[in-house]
């Protein structure tokens, strides 16, 4: 039932823009951890812990018939599964990598809509009787994380199939992946409507169904090779030759090097076997030449980005959950704001609630870093051979030859300049959040959710350049 890669690569566009969706709904949602928490409260999930003295008020909405009493051990407790989800949500990703190597991204897709799926609807079933089920949310909270992190990593192969523009597409997919903090004060909002918690959860988890189902019709079980590998571009490339018998201008031209490049370098095949199906295979050298997994890992450029991205995401985790204590201490010290609101509260929430939907600028503005990424890139040759050809037909309307560009430093070019763009706009989140000035929040929330997307973005060219 699995398509071919083929036919995978005449969907990519399908399959690229559900998976924006996708990741926007279904992948990091419990980075929007706050609008959860709130509707647990109510729901009255660990609500018994609040006995006597503990219970320090009540959690009262419109569509709840029940008054459930809120302290400190159940926030505690909530907390703590959201803490496991989480750690699932960013430790998972090495093992997946490994898995995804040897089994590629459609099982491991399986498997991440199967667990969204199933974490609703425990949700959904502990919310029936949380006095007896509130442990569930443990289960729930976990398999969240391991299902969402599991649609972002399978999502991020898909831009091999889009040739130069394999960062920007790289970039959209995590751009969506961390507007996905939105999700939650989404819901939220359509609970404070009066919809039900329950059914809420019974919805989410059946449009979860629907991921796994889309992705059993359309992922094939190959993996999709990047743009590099000749074995998958050219042989796409030849294929559609061979359909169209109508090609000209410049599709013929482009054909028509395929064609030679692919015949040049498995002349030796050719020689040694004198079979067709060599021709329509993949080269092996490139695989014989392949860097060591061990020589990676321990290179220098490698463990550098590990620090950084590591410290860069401590830090805007970090500010995400104290980001509520910081404004409360900016409207309490804040002697203007203390006369004219009576209620602290109100104008953290309004904030933090600015903050939510501020979550979409990662999906508007990491285009932009992939733009960074790609720049320049059709104008670069594979290797020295190339240059020749490229100098010419770049002269010819001008008097002097054009200096070839070599893909591999131009990647590494692009590399340095989305990393500069993303230090600088860190630097400025740092300086803005520590500055005692409750409008100037609003540049932190900007700024904020730019370096969450970018330093994704800038780390993955940079891994796909070396």
């Amino acid at each position: 039932m699995a398509p071919t890669l083929h036919q995978a690569y005449r969907r990519r566009w399908w399959m690229a823009c559900t998976a924006v969706v996708e990741n926007l709904f279904f992948s990091a949602v419990l980075l929007g951890w706050g609008s959860l928490l709130i509707m647990l409260k109510h729901e009255g999930f660990y609500s018994h812990l609040c006995t006597g003295e503990n219970g320090t008020n009540k959690s009262v909405v419109a569509n709840v018939s029940h008054s459930w009493p809120s302290c400190v051990e159940q926030e505690e407790m909530l907390n703590l599964g959201f803490t496991i989800g989480s750690f699932l949500l960013s430790a998972a990703t090495l093992p997946l990598g490994i898995f995804m190597d040897r089994l590629g991204p459609r099982p491991l897709r399986l498997l991440g809509s199967a667990s969204f799926a199933l974490s609703c609807a425990l949700m959904a079933v502990a919310a029936y009787k949380p006095a007896v089920l509130s442990p569930l949310i443990f289960l729930g909270l976990s398999l969240n994380g391991f299902g969402g992190i599991c649609l972002t990593f399978t999502s991020l192969t898909l831009p091999n199939m889009f040739g130069n523009l394999r960062s920007t597409f790289m970039a959209l997919m995590i751009g969506s992946y961390a507007s996905s903090a939105v999700t939650f004060p989404g819901v939220k909002l359509i609970y404070d409507l009066g919809v039900s918690f329950i059914v809420i959860m019974f919805v989410w988890s059946g449009l979860a169904c629907l991921i796994f189902l889309n992705c059993l019709i359309n992922w094939p079980t190959e993996s999709f090779p990047a743009p590099e590998e000749a074995s998958y571009t050219k042989k796409i490339k030849l294929s559609s030759l061979a359909l169209d018998h109508k090609v000209t201008g410049d599709r013929f031209y482009m054909h028509v090097t395929v064609v030679g490049q692919r015949l040049s370098q498995k002349a030796p095949c050719l020689e040694e076997h004198g079979s067709m199906q060599d021709l329509q295979q993949g080269p092996t050298e490139s695989v014989q030449r392949s860097t060591p997994f061990r020589r990676s890992v321990c290179s220098p450029i490698f463990l550098w980005s590990l620090f950084t991205m590591g410290m860069t995401q401590l830090r805007v985790i970090f500010y995400m959950a104290a980001m509520n204590k910081m404004l409360e201490f900016q409207v309490t010290r804040d002697p203007e704001k203390a006369e004219l609101e009576n209620e602290p509260e109100e104008t953290v929430s309004f904030y933090s609630s600015i903050f939510g939907v501020m979550q979409l600028l990662c999906l508007l503005t990491c285009p932009f870093i992939g733009y960074v990424m790609d720049w320049r890139m059709k104008e670069c040759v594979d290797n020295p051979e190339n240059a020749g050809t490229a100098a010419s037909s770049g002269s010819e309307g001008k008097g002097k030859p054009l200096k070839p560009r070599y893909r591999k430093i131009q990647k590494l070019t692009n590399a340095i300049r989305a990393f500069v763009i993303t230090n600088l706009l860190l630097v400025g989140f740092g300086v803005t959040c520590l500055i005692n000035n409750l409008r100037l929040q609003f540049v932190t929330f900007i700024l904020h959710t730019m370096v969450r997307g970018f330093f994704h973005s800038a780390c993955g060219g940079l891994y796909a350049a070396v």
